[in-house]
């Protein structure tokens, strides 16, 4: 059987600026990938330079300009997603954010995941579990607040589509649009968007909220949150990101204990108990599994 190929892809504006790890994101994706597009948007800072700097030749960028009318519901990512997703030449297409990292212990496990389930037409994607780090590396946010599994590999053969940067839905027969059909990859992806410092976090909101219909972007204090939701963090971080983690990652984390749950961390805090008592997951899933 002939290796089935695989195409990594991502899109990035003013990664410099808001603090995105995403020359590391590619790094750690490079590995897997016979090429990797890469949508820079026309940015005010060095994004597009830096990523010209990591030098590699699977590498291949696309310049965009974004259409910043387009505030409906973060569809600006989708279009820019897709532009990215519709330049892949391989029989799949990797998605990575630009907060996102592959650990390099699990490209060999992805790699089989793939090999397996090449030749399975049910199988339309591949299942990412998560790893959402909150505060800073050493805790990370488990509830159904937080998506604990993710679509990011996809058939590069079949009709896709984003409606936003996360989640794809398929095209059938004409019909309505579904979740990818999918089976597990087996690895995690190691999410650190949530650790950038505070301050970064706030001029990170404060830009894209525009992109979701003008919504005003919360005040962010990574102390005001639920103490329940964070789980001690005991893998190891991959090697990639080690440096960005001592160098921009917040410092100075620490839960206040004088918080006030509001009424949406409350409703988790019931959907919470109910899932340890009757081993649910009522977090939002973008897939449907049919191969275990």
């Amino acid at each position: 059987m002939k290796k089935p190929t695989i195409s990594g892809f991502t899109f990035i504006r003013n990664g410099v600026d808001l603090c995105f790890p995403f020359e590391e994101s590619i790094q750690s994706l490079l590995p897997l990938v016979e090429e990797f597009i890469v949508v820079v948007g026309q940015s005010s800072d060095e994004t597009l330079d830096r990523i010209k700097k990591i030098n590699n030749p699977k590498i291949r960028i696309i310049e965009t300009v974004w259409n910043d009318a387009m505030i409906d519901r973060g569809f600006v990512y989708a279009q820019q997603k897709m532009i990215a997703q519709y330049a892949c030449t391989s029989d799949w297409a990797f998605y990575l954010e630009g907060d996102e990292i592959i650990h390099e212990n699990d490209i060999s496990a992805i790699r089989q995941s793939v090999n397996k389930h090449h030749e399975n037409p049910l199988v339309e994607a591949l299942v990412f579990d998560y790893f959402h780090f909150y505060g800073n590396s050493s805790w990370i946010a488990n509830s159904p607040a937080w998506y604990r599994r993710e679509c990011r590999l996809i058939r590069n053969t079949i009709r896709s589509y984003a409606p936003d940067g996360q989640y794809w839905l398929v095209m059938s027969n004409h019909k309505k649009p579904r979740n990818p059909n999918a089976a597990l990859a087996n690895a995690y992806i190691y999410h650190y968007g949530w650790v950038r410092s505070n301050d970064a976090m706030q001029k990170k909101l404060d830009q894209v909220s525009r992109y979701w219909s003008n919504q005003t972007a919360p005040v962010i204090d990574y102390g005001n949150f639920d103490p329940k939701v964070l789980h001690a963090f005991q893998g190891t971080h991959p090697q990639v990101i080690k440096s960005w983690l001592e160098h921009f990652s917040e410092k100075n984390f620490r839960i206040n204990p004088a918080y006030k749950l509001n009424s949406r961390e409350k409703r988790h805090r019931i959907l919470m108990k109910l899932e340890e008592i009757f081993n649910l997951d009522f977090s939002r899933k973008h897939f449907t599994i049919v191969v275990e």
